[in-house]
């Protein structure tokens, strides 16, 4: 499991308007859906975070073992290309739309896991977007909180079996950024 982010180039937006964002994620279907699953994301205006658990070899169609590494690279690379190329084409831009090549830090547990999906939803409101995750639309927080069953639903369902199945519920008791900013710094030291 990763917590995988990046941002534009010089801080620059790399989402300006409704179509970006929808494009984006419609990249992130194509290319990252067959290799990973996705626990939490949010795009903002100049900077995106996911976190992600990598799909098993055997859960991969056509993938040995030995170019899974590749293979989970060269799809983050496709996705990265692909959004630049369509932006670049859109707003008659050249040259690189992000910083640098994408981080990941690895998730070594499902209590990091948890904070890092918190620290995922609340990043609009640490940000000055909203006062509450709810109210922004470029995020998983809705899918979390939303009435009707949907796969990331299950998914976190099917990972936070610690006497708090419900994933729904815990979303809903965000944590001040802050702390948790505290805490992964802690983590990865």
């Amino acid at each position: 499991m990763y917590h995988i982010y990046n941002r534009g180039i010089n801080s620059c937006a790399i989402f300006t308007e409704a179509t970006n964002y929808e494009h984006f994620l419609a990249l992130y279907e194509k290319h990252i859906t067959p290799v990973a699953d996705t626990f939490a994301w949010v795009l903002m205006g100049n900077h995106f975070h996911f976190a992600v658990r990598i799909l098993k070899p055997e859960k991969l169609i056509n993938v040995e073992v030995e170019k899974l590494e590749k293979t989970i690279n060269q799809a983050f690379s496709n996705l990265f290309n692909a959004y630049t190329k369509a932006f670049n084409k859109k707003y008659a831009r050249t040259g690189s739309l992000f910083e640098h090549s994408f981080k990941r830090i690895l998730i070594p547990n499902l209590d990091y896991l948890k904070r890092m999906i918190l620290y995922i939803h609340d990043n609009p409101v640490h940000h000055g977007f909203c006062s509450h995750p709810l109210e922004y639309p470029w995020s998983s927080y809705l899918s979390y909180i939303s009435l009707d069953s949907n796969k990331l639903q299950r998914l976190a369902d099917s990972v936070f079996i610690d006497g708090d199945s419900n994933y729904r519920q815990w979303i809903n008791d965000i944590t001040a950024v802050d702390e948790i900013e505290s805490w992964l710094t802690t983590q990865t030291r």
